[in-house]
């Protein structure tokens, strides 16, 4: 298993398609402030909470001058569908199968439930600064209350 980078360590950049078929990769936001929540599943009730609460904020990180994105390993397809279906409006993305962005920090794990174990997303944010490195990760987060901790230390940086 990979080691999350900590603070201060240079983020990957790695590209991930959009639900658009563009694709993103995190020097796009270069001279930002970037949010990434790598969350494990589209349209899984912590999963969208944690989508709707970001959403909910967009605009008080927009006026922070922060940029937020949403990863997960669902096809665009399936991204686009939850996006509609909850109104959201923070932006996602697809990270790759296999050597994607979620791979290279080791948030994409070996997980294990009812003695079954599978790869999975460990529900990770980062707050990256507008040089591209890591400021700040929280792992194996907790959804309630998450977006307005991150909006916090995004605002302080």
């Amino acid at each position: 298993m990979n080691q999350v980078p900590g603070a201060g360590d240079m983020l990957p950049d790695i590209a991930m398609e959009t639900p658009e078929g563009g694709s993103v990769k995190p020097s796009d936001y270069r001279g930002s402030k970037l949010v990434l929540f790598f969350y494990p599943k589209d349209d899984t009730p912590g999963c969208t909470s944690e989508a709707k609460d970001f959403s909910a904020l967009k605009g008080d990180f927009d006026a922070a001058g922060v940029a937020v994105l949403g990863v997960s390993k669902d096809p665009p397809a399936k991204h686009r569908k939850f996006i509609d279906k909850h109104g959201l409006t923070v932006p996602l993305a697809t990270d790759a199968e296999t050597g994607g962005l979620s791979d290279a920090l080791g948030v994409w794990t070996e997980k294990s439930m009812y003695g079954r174990t599978y790869m999975g997303m460990v529900r990770t944010t980062l707050l990256v600064d507008a040089e591209g490195r890591i400021a700040q990760v929280w792992d194996k987060v907790k959804v309630k209350g998450h977006a307005e901790e991150v909006l916090a230390a995004a605002r302080a940086l």
